[in-house]
């Protein structure tokens, strides 16, 4: 029976690649010389740091740029509250990974009550999709892409 998972993260290596390229664009920009300006990538984020609020904004802008033109979803960026302390400004941007269970729920009774002959089962921090027919899993594909779900989605594994 055909079925895939709809599942919710981002490709590391991407990741790592945008902020390898924000780092570079920052040490060559007029406007940040001798600023010491800084993106780090850690295991639950990005650190951002800055001499002022508007260099920060500024990173975030590079940072949104580079990593859509490497196909990560800006959704999966959660931006927390700007500190300020010591004369710098620091920003941490939390990568979201994973379906949580509201929004895992959500996706379930989408998927029931578009009425396709498939069944979706929540299996940890994705979801299952199965059914007969290759159509109807299409079907719930595009359903999903239209939503208004807050988190970004994906599907993967999907078996014939």
């Amino acid at each position: 029976m055909p079925s895939f998972d709809v599942v919710s993260e981002v490709d590391h290596h991407e990741l790592t690649n945008a902020v390898d390229q924000v780092s570079r664009e920052l040490a060559n920009r007029f406007d940040f010389k001798g600023s010491n300006a800084s993106i780090v990538e850690s295991e639950d984020g990005l650190k951002l740091e800055a001499e002022s609020e508007f260099q920060l904004q500024q990173i975030i802008s590079l940072l949104h740029q580079k990593a859509s033109k490497r196909g990560l979803d800006l959704a999966s960026f959660a931006e927390k509250d700007i500190e300020s302390r010591g004369g710098r400004t620091y920003l941490f941007v939390e990568i979201l990974e994973g379906i949580d269970k509201e929004s895992a729920k959500t996706v379930v009774k989408l998927i029931k009550d578009s009425k396709l002959k498939v069944q979706a089962a929540i299996q940890g921090e994705q979801v299952r999709v199965s059914g007969k027919k290759r159509d109807d899993l299409q079907q719930v594909m595009a359903l999903l892409r239209e939503s208004s779900i807050p988190i970004p989605l994906q599907f993967n594994n999907f078996r014939d």
